[in-house]
């Protein structure tokens, strides 16, 4: 679980209610702490497992409202937020199993294996935040899970490079065999007509998936609703960037740049005033 992926915690965000920070910035500490266990340190694969152990023993004591024998500061804010908000712990659990995959697991055998490790490592951060706001009911909490995992896989769609660097590879062996791709060609960098296929493959997935969670930020109210918005305008508009670039990740992670961030601005204003998604296959603006 590349704890990357939690920076999209809005816990700087000028959007974000004022109430709310203190308990995100508690949540956000709690998973941290855990993928650092998993992907920092120089620990043996035991020696982590060991600790995240330990960590879920910290969680159990905060379900039996007891002291944590670990990091006892940290599960004791966490506690007063769980009891505040009466939010679930299975979340966290939840992460926690993603953790121990990330210790092990750097293939996934198909999508349906890649999903699942999503909703490990990324679903639960949607329902943390639902719960928060008190407004985790079952439609949202599925808008929440394909906002999630598609924003995780394209994370992992701009960093097909570095994840390869580190022995990582997100993409389901399944569709490489499908599409006649390789790790080898992965690791060179190789960008031919399979790796094209294979990438269109997968972007129209992740677009789909994240056009399909999309209302979610449409029911929303207020700032968080803005900026639930931008963050399916800005997913968007990356896995256009990736299109444009010919499904090139290699040479240059694809990232949004200034132009970029104005024109989801503009798409989050859009889709803020018409109460529509209006994603587009394409660039708006052609070839910009």
């Amino acid at each position: 679980m590349d704890v990357d992926q939690y920076e999209n915690f809005p816990v700087a965000s000028v959007l974000l209610p004022k109430a709310l920070r203190a308990p995100i910035g508690i949540i956000y500490q709690v998973v941290r702490t855990a993928s650092d266990i998993a992907d920092e340190g120089d620990w043996s694969r035991a020696e982590r497992h060991a600790r995240l152990a330990d960590f879920r023993a910290g969680l159990d004591a905060v379900a039996q409202q007891r002291a944590a024998p670990v990091h006892p500061l940290l599960f004791g804010k966490l506690a007063g937020v769980i009891a505040q908000y009466k939010l679930p712990l299975a979340p966290f659990y939840d992460l926690l199993v993603a953790c121990d995959q990330d210790i092990e697991s750097r293939r996934f055998a198909d999508r349906s294996a890649l999903l699942d490790y999503c909703r490990h490592s990324a679903n639960p951060v949607g329902h943390l935040m639902l719960h928060l706001l008190g407004a985790a009911t079952p439609v949202n909490l599925a808008d929440a899970d394909a906002i999630c995992t598609a924003s995780q896989l394209i994370s992992f769609w701009q960093d097909v490079a570095a994840d390869g660097k580190k022995d990582r590879v997100y993409l389901p062996l399944a569709d490489l065999q499908r599409f006649n791709v390789t790790e080898a060609q992965i690791a060179k960098g190789v960008v031919n007509t399979g790796w094209r296929a294979l990438m269109a493959h997968e972007v129209s997935f992740v677009r789909e998936l994240l056009v399909r969670g999309a209302p979610l930020a449409l029911r929303i109210q207020g700032r968080l609703g803005i900026e639930l918005c931008g963050a399916v305008q800005g997913g968007l508009r990356i896995l256009e960037r990736i299109e444009k670039a010919g499904y090139d990740v290699f040479r240059e992670r694809p990232v949004l740049n200034s132009y970029d961030w104005c024109v989801v601005a503009l798409r989050t204003l859009a889709m803020c005033l018409s109460r529509r998604v209006g994603a587009q296959t394409r660039s708006i603006e052609g070839n910009a």
